[in-house]
């Protein structure tokens, strides 16, 4: 049974508060806050991308797994702000990590949940033993149009993940996975657009909500399980307020997801959005809890997965997720512009 053997998050350094980006535009932050649910966001320096953020969090991961580079058989990476429409992300952070060359690599897009779709193909690759160790990144720089809703929310960070069947080292099981998908164009960008478009209030109720609920509920019908069988959810982060909604709906409490809201301090991170959220988790979990995973992508659709932590979970080492969202430094609108090269 495949499960997850390490993980490695990376946030940049840089903050933007939102009331900074409200009141350069004349808004009222107190309304924008309220409504979104989110105070600040992660900025990514100048020179930091997918690749720079994806290497940094898969170092993590192979540090804690104490695994070497050349153990990895397969490479996927999830990401909305691949820096070439062609040349692959994975193949690069390869190289940087001393892979080699016997892995199998691919860069993944299906917006917010690419990162998630990689670790439903490594963990099928692991079950049929085809690898045996598949490393998963999810990694974004997202781009926002200035004085766009997207703007307050569209965030940087980067989560890298080790999927094996090693029962001595695995922490987490996969206990059940599950897609829902369907053609509902609520966000997109065309070929050679710098910024990407959405639906306003349709990206809600027929896009996310319709297939994060659809698969919530499909999942625990699949697996038998109730929503007290578990003591985490992890639901994809837009923004502050649809996670706790759907949440809810599902018949999560408070205390249940409150752990892996990143979003609050970071933005939307958009394919690491919920892989991020779900390290926020594993950091802080014992033994033998299930843990409620749904990502969710525009375009759209969701995947879920019912993880269980095993004793392993316990040996947990390096710097945590919330230790990374502290380290910060606010930086004014201004400086945004310049380090998103939105100027």
């Amino acid at each position: 049974m495949a499960g997850i053997i390490s993980y490695g998050v990376y946030v940049p350094h840089y903050r933007i508060r939102l009331e900074e980006i409200a009141l350069a535009w004349d808004k009222n932050p107190d309304e924008i806050v309220s409504a979104l649910h989110v105070e600040e966001k992660a900025v990514p320096n100048y020179d930091e991308d997918a690749v720079t953020i994806g290497v940094e969090a898969s170092v993590v991961a192979l540090r804690r797994a104490k695994l070497p580079a050349l153990a990895l058989q397969s490479v996927f990476v999830g990401s909305e702000s691949h820096p070439y429409a062609v040349n692959p992300t994975s193949s690069t952070v390869a190289e940087i990590l001393g892979v080699g060359n016997d892995y199998l690599a691919a860069d993944l897009e299906f917006a917010c949940k690419a990162a998630a779709v990689g670790m439903g193909i490594t963990a099928g690759l692991v079950d049929s033993k085809k690898v045996n160790y598949g490393l998963v990144i999810g990694a974004d720089t997202a781009q926002s149009k200035p004085r766009d809703m997207l703007e307050f929310t569209a965030g940087s960070a980067g989560a890298a993940y080790i999927l094996g069947s090693d029962t001595d080292k695995i922490i987490a099981k996969i206990l059940a996975q599950s897609s829902f998908t369907s053609d509902t164009p609520d966000f997109w960008r065309r070929d050679g657009q710098r910024y990407p478009s959405h639906a306003g209030r349709f990206t809600g109720e027929p896009a996310y909500f319709h297939h994060v609920l659809s698969e919530g509920k499909k999942l625990l019908t699949q697996s038998g399980l109730t929503p007290q069988d578990f003591a985490y959810c992890v639901i994809h982060m837009p923004n502050g307020k649809f996670p706790r909604v759907a949440a809810k709906k599902l018949g999560f409490s408070d205390e249940q997801i409150k752990a892996s809201l990143t979003v609050d301090k970071i933005g939307n991170p958009y394919s690491a959005s919920s892989l991020v959220g779900l390290a926020a988790v594993l950091d802080i979990a014992k033994p033998h809890q299930k843990i409620f995973f749904v990502s969710y992508g525009s375009g759209a659709g969701s995947d879920g997965f019912i993880f269980e932590t095993t004793n392993y979970i316990t040996k947990r080492e390096g710097i945590s997720v919330s230790e990374l969202i502290d380290k910060k430094q606010e930086i004014g609108y201004l400086e945004y512009l310049k380090k998103t090269k939105s100027l």
